[in-house]
């Protein structure tokens, strides 16, 4: 729009300033030829010697014939002396000042026309030299008629011009809306799109570009056709790997199940066969490992069942929990297992109660201790605190432990995430920890985040308050 309105203006300006500048010079040409005709009738007067006693006197002359309002005489008396007049717009003549005389003497040039400014309120002359046999003298019109004509017409032509751009903005604005009308249903359909979430779970795009707004023949339609086609294919792309997500997580699941029988066989068999006393020292020590291994791969295959039927929203088994209760044996869990670490509680006064899987959520606030436990050297201070923040309940761990490494910071609650990437069996389990407890979380309609800085980590935990606590009823 600036483009174009900019262009028509400057060539309405151009066409304003050639218009002005060729009127000019035909009312200029007019008032020459005017100037001309009144310059004869001056010089008839001279040459006729229509005035009293010959003296030449310009006032004389000018009172002898009409002459139209304006209009300036000088003459030159037989005897040299040297008077000037103009008619007024009341049609009276007025005699010239010397000094005017003298200014119009020293712009005059000999046959052609010259413009003069004389001030005090006389304005600007087109003037001319009149000569005859035996008289010399000078006639002149005022400009200001010229002037004020131009000034008329660059007004009205101003006024016209700024009347024909502002319906030009109207038009072109009006055009361009309508014509980028069908952009604008794109662009609402891609932010649609985008606020789609994406990234996880069984996603179905149904936002299109409607088909009246997907012309191939016009470039907007095109845009719009093709990111149907966009869509059309990023669901087909979702979809399948949906199907990939639940294949592979009925697979971990079906193999975690059947995994299951033959470890808890490899268990029984090491422990039976440790209970022979004429086994050697060599196969006793070769046993326990197999039996270590054994426990090992059922907790790594238990986490991996748990967490497939957590995706598929299973494995919760709801009813009232007290979470007061619930940290208060967890911290009694903790304590024999880390004795080397300072365990500390803090509570409300009255119990926070939710509505969850208490089994689970047992294990979402032991997995917390665990991990501060495993990754904190010893003499490290943690703190389970519980709390109401409105309608949530709170738990906290915190513990003024190194800190999180920030370069895992941002997958800390992925699978098999460890922020002991040598695996030593002695710094952790198997990963899955910190996403059990996510998944759990998250199944009780609840959120899961970390803050960490060197010498104070803290996991924070968010349930919805049971509907029968008072704190949340007043909610």
């Amino acid at each position: 729009m600036a483009t174009v309105i900019g262009i028509v203006s400057l060539i309405l300006v151009i066409v304003a300033i050639a218009t002005s500048a060729a009127l000019g010079r035909v009312l200029e040409q007019n008032l020459d030829n005017r100037l001309e005709e009144s310059a004869r009738q001056a010089g008839r007067a001279l040459q006729m010697n229509q005035f009293p006693n010959a003296t030449q006197d310009a006032v004389d002359v000018l009172s002898q014939g009409p002459q139209e309002p304006g209009f300036l005489f000088i003459a030159q008396s037989a005897q040299g002396s040297i008077s000037g007049a103009y008619i007024d717009n009341e049609g009276d003549v007025v005699r010239l000042t010397s000094s005017q005389i003298a200014r119009i003497g020293d712009a005059i040039s000999q046959g052609g026309f010259t413009t003069v400014s004389l001030g005090d309120g006389i304005g600007d002359y087109r003037i001319r030299l009149v000569t005859g046999d035996s008289f010399v003298g000078i006639a002149g019109l005022p400009v200001t008629e010229v002037r004020s004509t131009i000034a008329q017409t660059l007004t009205t032509i101003a006024l016209v011009t700024a009347g024909g751009l502002l319906l030009l903005v109207a038009a072109i604005a009006l055009v361009i809306r309508a014509g980028l009308k069908p952009l604008r249903v794109v662009a609402d359909t891609a932010t649609r799109v985008a606020a789609l979430p994406l990234a996880e779970g069984a996603v179905s795009i149904t936002e299109r570009v409607p088909d009246d707004e997907t012309d191939e023949h016009t470039e907007i339609g095109r845009v719009g056709h093709a990111l149907n086609t966009l869509l059309d294919h990023v669901g087909q792309s979702l979809d399948a790997r949906q199907r990939n997500e639940e294949r592979m997580r009925s697979f971990v699941a079906d193999a975690s199940h059947e995994l299951r029988t033959p470890l808890a066989s490899i268990r029984g068999y090491s422990e039976l066969s440790l209970r022979d006393p004429a086994l050697s020292e060599t196969t006793e020590s070769s046993l326990e490992r197999i039996q270590a291994q054994s426990i090992r791969m059922t907790a790594l295959v238990e986490d991996l069942l748990l967490l497939a039927r957590l995706d598929e929203g299973q494995e919760l088994v709801y009813g009232t929990v007290d979470l007061s209760r619930l940290a208060i044996e967890a911290i009694a869990d903790a304590t024999p297992a880390g004795p080397d670490h300072g365990w500390e509680l803090d509570l409300d006064e009255e119990p926070v109660v939710v509505t969850g899987d208490a089994a689970r959520l047992h294990q979402v606030v032991g997995n917390l201790l665990a991990n501060a436990r495993t990754h904190t050297p010893a003499g490290t201070a943690v703190t389970l605190s519980l709390h109401r923040d409105g309608a949530d309940a709170v738990l906290r761990v915190h513990d003024d432990g190194p800190g999180i490494d920030p370069t895992i910071a941002d997958e800390l609650f992925e699978r098999f995430s460890r922020a002991d990437r040598s695996r030593a069996r002695k710094t952790g389990g198997t990963g899955l920890g910190l996403s059990i407890a996510q998944a759990i979380v998250v199944a009780h309609g609840g959120s899961i985040t970390v803050r960490s800085t060197p010498g104070s980590t803290t996991f924070e935990v968010r349930l919805p308050l049971s509907p029968d606590t008072p704190d949340a009823a007043s909610v």
